[in-house]
């Protein structure tokens, strides 16, 4: 190997003066300011990119070989990308930060949460949970989440929750809830979860520290899914068996009101600003939205066959919609409560949709991480400039950018989407019909024997 001769100069070869060299204070304050407009400016474009980056719908779908997550933009309401996973995925949850989302195989054959890399549109990890994972939250800093272990068996000590340690995705304790758990979330500040027992009625409150159970809500009749508010005053329980909502003021933990919806409630999902609930009436085939402020229904939108899961993105103005038997996504307009588009999924087959999760969530979160980066660099500019690169932002900036990228939609228009995925749905019914004998639960029966 040759060996390579490095040249060296001496110093004293520079002939320039000391003085010369050395920056006067003015001109140093002077590169100072120059320095910190220009941060702050950085700061200021990657803010303006993070309150205007589009988020992903990311569904869950049986798929036809293999279980399916699909990636929706939801500017264009076209297919971005498609993650096989195994078995059959349904609840899904994106991390504050949009860079992972995690999915539940409920096929009954399976125990795992699948981590998908929303850079890459990988599956990062598969986490297993023990039996029948159901339910997925995350928690605001997205170093948690909690996956509801639905069981059927009184007494068993699978009636609990996982938890999910996000840095080394391994799970810790659970914790041990009601009798078939079914649904968590978790408050915005992170302290108390509220997870739904389906078989006795209630629902679980549960502190995030210790993860002990400090108080059981009595809701209405075979509670299903759940939602809080997101100045974490209120929690919203669908009751499947009676065919409402159960509101519960968290201060109290009691019941406030309760709001009568469609046939057979199921998901729930509230805007970020709080003024409206969406319920998923998968007997009755809409969505019912809720005015927060006053407990009522104000408008019933007619959706597809079995709408299984309900979404709203951050900005208020679309909630997507999974129905099962159309195999498809509806797209409501919130300002009409009307179905304006269908997602085009293009040639391939969203076959018995699930779960539908929105990410990345572009909340006051992130927006307070951000400004407090352009606090610092005006504080400190050699020392703090490095909090504007944090993972974060980041990660919005390239989401963000991605959407410029070509579909993988085949363009067409939302009608010859759906025919594709009515013709080529057939293949993947067998394991349907599998893994309904494995769900002797209330409402997942009641989902799966209509399929």
């Amino acid at each position: 190997m040759k060996s390579k001769t490095i040249s060296t100069i001496p110093i004293a070869t520079f002939s320039i003066p000391l003085p010369c060299v050395a920056m006067s204070n003015k001109a140093r304050r002077e590169n100072t300011l120059i320095r910190a407009l220009g941060i702050t400016g950085l700061a200021i474009l990657i803010l303006v990119g993070v309150a205007g980056a589009t988020p992903f719908a990311y569904v869950t779908s049986l798929g036809v070989d293999t279980g399916t997550v699909f990636v929706i933009d939801t500017a264009t309401n076209n297919l971005k990308a498609v993650v096989p996973v195994e078995g059959w995925p349904g609840g899904a949850a994106v991390n504050p930060a949009g860079t992972k989302v995690y999915v539940a195989d409920l096929s009954g054959t399976g125990t795992n949460v699948f981590v998908i890399d929303t850079a890459t549109n990988t599956v990062d990890a598969a986490v297993d949970v023990g039996v029948y994972p159901w339910g997925v939250a995350v928690n605001p800093t997205g170093s948690r989440v909690y996956v509801t272990n639905r069981y059927s068996v009184v007494g068993n000590d699978s009636n609990n929750i996982s938890v999910i340690d996000t840095s080394t995705n391994t799970v810790m304790d659970p914790v041990n809830v009601g009798l078939s758990t079914y649904n968590v979330a978790v408050t915005p500040d992170g302290k108390k979860i509220y997870a739904t027992n389906s078989r006795n009625n209630t629902t679980s409150v549960i502190d995030a520290v210790t993860n002990k159970v400090t108080d059981t809500v009595p809701v209405r009749d075979h509670p299903s899914d759940v939602a809080v508010s997101p100045d974490g005053t209120k929690v919203y329980v669908t009751n499947t068996g009676s065919n409402d909502v159960s509101v519960i003021d968290t201060a109290t933990n009691t019941v406030t009101a309760t709001v009568p919806v469609g046939n057979g409630p199921g998901d729930i999902t509230v805007s970020s600003d709080g003024t409206k609930v969406y319920v998923a009436n998968w007997q009755g085939n809409n969505v019912s939205v809720i005015n927060a402020a006053t407990n009522t229904v104000i408008a019933t939108v007619p959706v597809g066959i079995t709408p299984l899961g309900v979404a709203v993105i951050p900005d208020g103005t679309k909630v997507y919609v999974t129905n099962a038997e159309s195999d498809n996504v509806s797209v409501i307009d919130t300002a009409t409560n009307k179905v304006t588009a269908t997602v085009n999924t293009g040639k391939y087959t969203l076959n018995y949709p699930t779960g539908v999760a929105i990410g990345p969530f572009i909340g006051s979160n992130m927006t307070d991480q951000s400004t407090r980066a352009i606090s610092n660099v005006t504080e400190d500019i050699g020392i703090k400039e490095t909090n504007l690169s944090s993972s974060k932002v980041k990660n919005v900036v390239v989401l963000n950018n991605s959407n410029n990228s070509d579909s993988e939609s085949d363009n067409s228009d939302s009608s010859s989407g759906n025919e594709s995925s009515e013709n080529n749905s057939t293949p993947g019914f067998g394991l349907l019909g599998g893994v309904t004998s494995l769900y002797g639960g209330w409402y997942g029966g009641w989902k799966l024997r209509k399929k």
